[in-house]
């Protein structure tokens, strides 16, 4: 396993801005990712509005991202990868990174529990009140087998899930960025940027973020003790 830790400036007192009411209430959060970029191009929005409202950043992606076919330099990627990772958390305001060394690409076929115990570490490393992922029904199968191990891991550790997903999806709720929308997407490019190696899938992530707007689409894989209503969604005891 490789950690990678960032220094970064952290607000001591919570303001939620503009930030739409519909996020919710953490204090220190933890990404889990099945493969380095995904906290940028795919979680990189509501990561932001969780840093603007005061949160405490972290991140654990469980590969090294060394199956993807792209590679626009000469590096090998299971080396170059964590370090763009680096990067990008910097842009995005995370302050704890961790890169774990399970194989891209065969996620899947680890055992549930082995995967649980290791999110289960940084959990209780980092005092972690909220866990993000990416939904199932919103990535692949590596993607499903994150969020599997992060409820696994959430339940014992007493803690919620919300899941990143996409617009429609059964108990989805839309996150309006409001006027932070150009900062959040800018910050979210930046960092997306930061991950070189996989330069020739930028164009496409740019343009899709043009297309989301301000949107971002979450949904519950764990509830909080009290399950947010339509007109209180902010709402976040950890059971």
């Amino acid at each position: 396993m490789t950690t990678i830790t960032t220094a970064t400036t952290r607000p001591r007192t919570a303001h939620r801005s503009s930030i739409d009411e519909s996020l919710p209430r953490a204090v220190s959060v933890l990404a889990v990712t099945a493969r380095p970029g995904q906290e940028s191009a795919d979680l990189g929005g509501l990561l932001y509005a969780f840093r603007r409202t005061g949160a405490r950043l972290s991140l654990l992606s469980l590969t090294r991202g060394e199956a993807s076919g792209r590679n626009a330099g000469s590096a090998r990627l299971e080396a170059i990868r964590p370090w763009e990772t680096q990067l990008a958390a910097s842009v995005l305001g995370i302050g704890e990174v961790a890169v774990a060394n399970y194989r891209d690409g065969a996620l899947p076929h680890y055992p549930a529990g082995e995967l649980a115990e290791r999110i289960g570490r940084v959990i209780r490393e980092d005092s972690v009140d909220l866990l993000v992922v990416v939904a199932p029904e919103a990535g692949d199968a590596a993607d499903a087998a994150v969020a599997r191990a992060a409820e696994a891991a959430a339940e014992a550790a007493g803690v919620p899930v919300v899941g990143s997903t996409r617009p429609g999806a059964l108990g989805s709720w839309t996150l309006d960025l409001g006027v932070e929308t150009e900062t959040a997407r800018a910050i979210q490019k930046s960092a997306a940027a930061a991950h070189a190696s996989q330069s020739e899938a930028l164009p496409a992530l740019l343009g899709r973020l043009d297309l989301l707007g301000g949107g971002e689409t979450l949904r519950w894989l764990r509830f909080p003790q009290r399950i947010p209503s339509r007109r209180d969604r902010r709402a976040l005891v950890p059971a």
